[in-house]
């Protein structure tokens, strides 16, 4: 089932800016209450709230707030745990920014791209939103440094320039144990002194995730609506693996990649080997992709043979290959095994036949966006009988 990451409710108290703070239902001592946002659940006596980030309230009853700490009255707090942060705007809304339990944690970064792909999930805008940094400094000074790992998204990264480093700088400080995973189109690495900077880092566990679409220049560049775009790509492409930093090769199949995917497989094998990793991913049915459907949507089912191919080829070179976004019952057999559940758990649904299906635990299932916007025909419960010969799992490295 997926996950409201925001809610609504009623300020009690007035401040000008979003405050951010790190969940607590346990009330704590004076000088540590200012990274903090204090939970009160039912009717009991208000507590001193003296010094917190900011307080969130279930009940009904007006509180005697003291000036100047925010807060605000919820209908329910069920979806928030402690070590949790959150984000507090004075129009009423709580944005959920990290969830200590979650595995899939992100930094969004930006709403603005230099691409405008033909399925892209998140739209860009042009807007001058660089004032991001500010808040995502502050959060990832709150995240609990025992996380095994974030991603870094938007909009495109690398947009935020010297910012995106002092991010990444700030996490390697901070978070030194927590892997980094960067979503880029890569172009931006086209300039070498980016790629450099970064590598500079020395970031212990840092990967950027980059689509390629097509070993076809311009097939590639129709996709992401850019020309020139796959000539920067794979110039970006080789200047990370040129200073170290380790690559994801990430390729969203549809109806306009999927022909080329055994051709794009040789194309990564002869040109990028450094790669680390190289993800075939199903496509998402929400942002772009809606209103592009009848140019994009293929069934899984028809691309299988492709797929096979394009994975066997990788495999048997030695190059780390996954499978992400896919339901069991539409691949083949034989790729089960690099199959991962990749979906991030706040748009992870399933369908009510897959209550009767013996794999539902190792499969990926579905975005929600799929439930309402279509999915393959082919869906159905498997019943394997959990014998020999049946393939192993392993976690998803990233995630989508």
């Amino acid at each position: 089932m997926s996950i409201s990451l925001s809610a609504h409710g009623s300020p009690l108290s007035l401040w000008e800016r979003n405050v951010l703070g790190r969940v607590t239902s346990i009330p704590m001592e004076e000088l540590r209450r200012k990274d903090h946002v204090l939970l009160l659940r039912g009717t009991d006596p208000l507590p001193d709230i003296r010094g917190y980030a900011g307080v969130l309230t279930s009940t009904i009853l007006p509180v005697d707030v003291r000036p100047g700490t925010p807060a605000l009255h919820l209908h329910s707090l069920d979806h928030l745990e402690d070590g949790d942060v959150v984000a507090l705007s004075s129009n009423g809304y709580v944005r959920t920014l990290y969830r200590i339990h979650s595995p899939h944690n992100s930094l969004f970064t930006t709403d603005r791209c230099n691409s405008f792909c033909l399925m892209c999930s998140q739209p860009p805008k042009p807007v001058d939103d660089g004032h991001r940094i500010i808040e995502l400094l502050r959060l990832v000074e709150l995240i609990d440094p025992s996380t095994p790992e974030l991603g870094i998204t938007g909009g495109e990264p690398t947009l935020l320039k010297n910012d995106l480093l002092v991010l990444i700088r700030r996490c390697h400080e901070l978070l030194p144990d927590t892997a980094l995973h960067v979503l880029s189109n890569g172009r931006l690495f086209y300039y070498g002194s980016l790629a450099r900077n970064l590598a500079a880092i020395g970031h212990r566990d840092l990967m950027i995730g980059v689509p390629l679409y097509s070993d076809i220049d311009s097939e590639h560049d129709y996709v992401v609506q850019s020309s020139g775009a796959f000539n920067q790509t794979l110039i970006g492409l080789q200047n990370l693996g040129r200073y170290g930093v380790s690559v994801e090769i990430r390729i969203v199949i549809h109806r306009l990649t999927y022909g080329r995917l055994p051709q794009l497989a040789e194309f990564i094998y002869r040109n990028l080997p450094f790669t680390s990793h190289v993800t075939f991913m199903g496509l998402e049915l929400t942002g772009f992709a809606v209103p592009n459907r009848e140019d994009l949507w293929i069934d899984p089912v028809e691309y299988g043979p492709e797929l096979v191919r394009a994975i066997d080829f990788l495999a048997r070179r030695g190059m780390t290959v996954s499978v992400y976004n896919h339901q069991l019952c539409v691949v083949p057999r034989e790729i089960w095994s690099y199959c991962r559940k990749s979906i991030s758990d706040w748009k992870n649904d399933y369908l009510p036949q897959c209550e009767d299906c013996t794999e539902r635990n190792r499969c990926g299932g579905f975005f929600s966006s799929a439930l309402r916007r279509g999915y393959s025909s082919h869906i159905r419960p498997l019943q394997c009988d959990g014998g020999a010969g049946r393939q192993e799992f392993t976690p998803a490295p990233r995630m989508t």
